[in-house]
């Protein structure tokens, strides 16, 4: 397969939140990505994003950042049953555990434990022109994101709100049931290394 879109089934879950399958689609199209990437995943749930990106990407190097001690667990074993070599687990919590990484072309942020502003920060002084996708579900995350954007320099941003149904069989009929909203968010950091905005 050369185009993303694992079937969610095929990954191991748990009780850990997961970017959905349509929504992991678009996310990695807006990442814009290049022929060898270095790409964060920050948030990074079960993996599902760093896993289809390094499937796409196998000369590129991805870093699954999580805190969550279930969540790392699901990374490795969904790195291990996709047979990756190019994903490297990083746990502990953004900005702090991006500290020792090489600087990213693409970081993808699925989740920051409201610490957006700082992850944002940090990766500006890694790389200040790197390319950026930020989702959210809740109102509160959508509008930290949208203040926290106001102090930055980017360009090329672009916010889609995706809202996807999907056929689930009742009875002989088979009905719509909607998933939750994301509003996906994209954009090219275009500052200096000392970051924010005077």
């Amino acid at each position: 397969m050369i185009t993303p879109g694992i079937k969610d089934s095929d990954f191991i879950r748990g009780q850990v939140p997961m970017t959905k399958e349509e929504v992991r689609a678009l996310s990695i199209c807006k990442l814009r990505l290049s022929e060898n990437p270095v790409v964060y995943d920050i948030g990074s749930g079960t993996g599902s994003v760093a896993v289809e990106i390094a499937r796409l990407c196998k000369s590129g190097r991805v870093y699954a950042v999580e805190t969550k001690p279930e969540a790392c667990q699901l990374i490795k074993q969904n790195i291990q049953k996709f047979g990756l070599e190019n994903v490297r687990l990083v746990e502990g919590m953004a900005p702090a555990a991006l500290e020792g990484l090489e600087p990213a072309t693409h970081a993808f942020v699925g989740g920051s434990k409201g610490q957006f502003k700082e992850i944002l920060a940090s990766l500006l002084k890694k790389n200040p022109r790197m390319r950026v996708v930020v989702n959210a579900v809740s109102l509160e995350s959508i509008s930290n994101i949208q203040s926290v954007l106001k102090d930055f320099a980017i360009e090329n941003y672009e916010c889609v709100q995706l809202a996807v149904s999907r056929s689930e069989k009742a009875g002989s009929y088979h009905l719509m049931k909607a998933e939750n909203p994301v509003f996906i968010f994209s954009f090219d950091l275009s500052g200096a290394a000392d970051g924010e905005k005077a």
